[in-house]
């Protein structure tokens, strides 16, 4: 039975938190020296079991959210939940078998080099029916300079297959509090592929998951490897510091990362960034949001083109209530482009269509309001209005570039240049030196470009410093493939630590990682199922969730039929 979002669940207690951690030491010392027969048995289970509590985790969600039953918006749980949870399982479940009979994962598409970089197909995979499902989409993931070809995997492999003759750790997730899978799979990649026992704190916004986790993960549970534990910031605390734990994983803002790392006080934070002294000494990875930008390429269109963009666009915005470290916050455009304001209006009408959505997460009113300047006029409103600000100046309203809205916000700025060559120069400029975050970043770009300046298309994906590039594409739908290495951009430090420091997901276990770019066609049918304009989501992903509890052939009809309705 779902726990009704209304309710909190007790804080951990002391006592407890010290019975798990002490379990989980005993636990680390187990996986250190795991077979992967093991592990697979491990994964196998983890799959049984989320397949037997989906059901329960997305009616928790939605209760928990207040989506109506006839909403499509009920589809995103669905989406967003147990599927993408259940794709990392099966995954990596095929990475090990891989390993096991063959000492590597085998690659989706065969690597090459372009200008000294290697890049690395990574999706669509061969295992789950990709190419039917998902159409003409394609993910590349492209590795650091210098990255060898004869050591894709760095020492990934040992780590999961239990040969890195790591000393047992123990890690502390920070769960994220709005997307439900962002938790469990943030902890599952910590231990199958870190090697970490996990201690998961749940998030309080989503910590009514928290029971649906344990009972779907009692297998990882019944062996020391994972503990589940409630509270607040107080709690968070107290896990950093405690003396056990070797790691840090958050997903969250950056403002609670630098809370943990240099501490509340912001003199003292000051001083210990100067000195590069951190409060703590424990390696610490993270993922901590984005001001996400989309560059719209100027160019010839047609009128289907344009429409289907901006349809990708407002599902982009509106997606989770827009509360997605990844939803569009900010259109680039050129003013000299002719079809602009016709874009625009495109995206405000469709936006008109979509009913607004319950400001679940906390602080939703506060900043709507300081994002869009407009009081809202009832406080007691359940609904906040999907909202694009046009023609914004970076110099006038520095907080829409520098800060994460968190709210159904998004906003246009619009570059003067003479030439489209000037206007992508200045776009990259701006969103790489101007614009907060380096998790990911959106390209429109028209076809005629895309064919006949292939190689201007490749210098701006270079020139991106963002870890998901999405070309005609929301980037956000990489996170849910989970085959992609999912983080920001690399080189950051926790002292200008930005969108985070490392990646999850990433089931090919591919080392040295810089950035991946997810590419789609400008359109093309049948329409995705996570388009907010979709005319029947909820049972694509229904169907599709019920291929992922138990891939078979027989159970991809019903899936393919019911995304030709859309």
């Amino acid at each position: 039975m779902s726990i009704p979002s209304a309710t909190r669940l007790p804080n951990t207690s002391s006592v407890n938190i010290e019975a798990y951690i002490a379990a989980l030491e005993k636990g680390s010392h187990l996986l250190a020296r795991m077979s992967i027969s093991q592990r697979k048995r491990l994964l196998h289970a983890c799959i049984k079991g989320v397949g037997e509590q989906s059901e329960k985790w997305i009616e928790a969600s939605w209760e928990a959210k207040h989506i109506p039953t006839d909403s499509g918006a009920r589809a995103e749980d669905i989406m967003t939940g147990p599927m993408p949870t259940l794709r990392y399982l099966h995954l990596l479940y095929c990475s090990l078998c891989d390993i096991e009979q063959l000492g590597k994962p085998q690659l989706p598409g065969i690597p090459y080099q372009v200008n000294g970089q290697w890049r690395v197909p990574v999706f669509p995979t061969s295992q789950l029916y990709d190419a039917l499902l998902f159409g003409p989409m394609k993910a590349e993931t492209w590795l650091q300079t210098g990255a060898d070809e004869e050591n894709l995997f760095g020492n990934h492999i040992e780590l999961v297959s239990g040969k890195g003759n790591l000393a047992p750790q123990i890690a502390v997730v920070l769960g994220a509090g709005n997307v439900s899978s962002i938790p469990i799979t943030d902890a599952l990649s910590k231990l199958f592929q870190d090697g970490h026992a996990v201690l998961l704190k749940m998030n309080p916004v989503n910590e009514y998951l928290g029971p649906i986790f344990e009972d779907a993960f009692a297998s990882l549970i019944d062996v020391d490897l994972l503990r589940i534990v409630y509270g607040g910031g107080e709690i968070g605390s107290q896990l950093v510091h405690h003396e056990a734990v070797d790691e840090i994983h958050i997903t969250g803002s950056d403002k609670t990362h630098d809370t943990i790392v240099w501490g509340q006080n912001s003199e003292e934070r000051q001083r210990l960034q100067s000195r590069n002294a951190p409060l703590l000494s424990k390696r610490i990875t993270s993922e901590l949001g984005n001001v996400s930008p989309w560059i719209i390429v100027p160019g010839e269109y047609s009128k289907r083109q344009l429409y289907f963009q901006a349809e990708n666009i407002v599902s982009s915005i509106t997606h989770n209530a827009s509360f997605n470290c990844i939803a569009t916050k900010m259109l680039v455009t050129w003013r000299q482009w002719p079809e602009r304001e016709m874009f625009l209006n495109k995206i405000d009408s469709i936006l008109s269509e979509i009913e607004p959505r319950y400001p679940y997460y906390p602080g939703a009113t506060e900043r709507f309001e300081r994002f869009t300047g407009q009081a809202v006029k009832d406080n007691r409103s359940q609904f906040l209005p999907w909202t694009l600000l046009r023609d914004v100046d970076p110099e006038i309203q520095p907080h829409l570039f520098q800060e994460e809205s968190f709210v159904c916000v998004c906003a246009e700025t619009v570059i003067n240049a003479d030439t489209e060559d000037e206007f992508l120069s200045r776009a990259t400029e701006l969103v790489n030196d101007q614009m907060w975050g380096t998790l990911s970043a959106a390209i429109t770009v028209p076809s005629e470009f895309h064919n006949r300046r292939a190689e201007c298309l490749f210098q701006l994906l270079e020139e991106l410093h963002y870890g998901v590039i999405g070309v005609n594409q929301w980037p956000g739908v990489a996170f849910a493939l989970m085959s992609p290495p999912w983080g920001g951009f690399p080189g950051t430090t926790l002292q200008n630590v930005q969108s985070g420091i490392g990646f999850v997901h990433n089931t090919y276990l591919l080392d040295q990682v810089e950035k991946t770019v997810l590419s789609s066609p400008l359109t093309f049918w049948p329409k995705p199922m996570w388009f907010s304009t979709h005319r029947c989501p909820e049972e694509v992903a229904w169907k599709l969730l019920k291929l992922y509890k138990k891939p078979s052939l027989r159970r991809l009809p019903p899936v393919l039929l019911n995304a030709l309705r859309g």
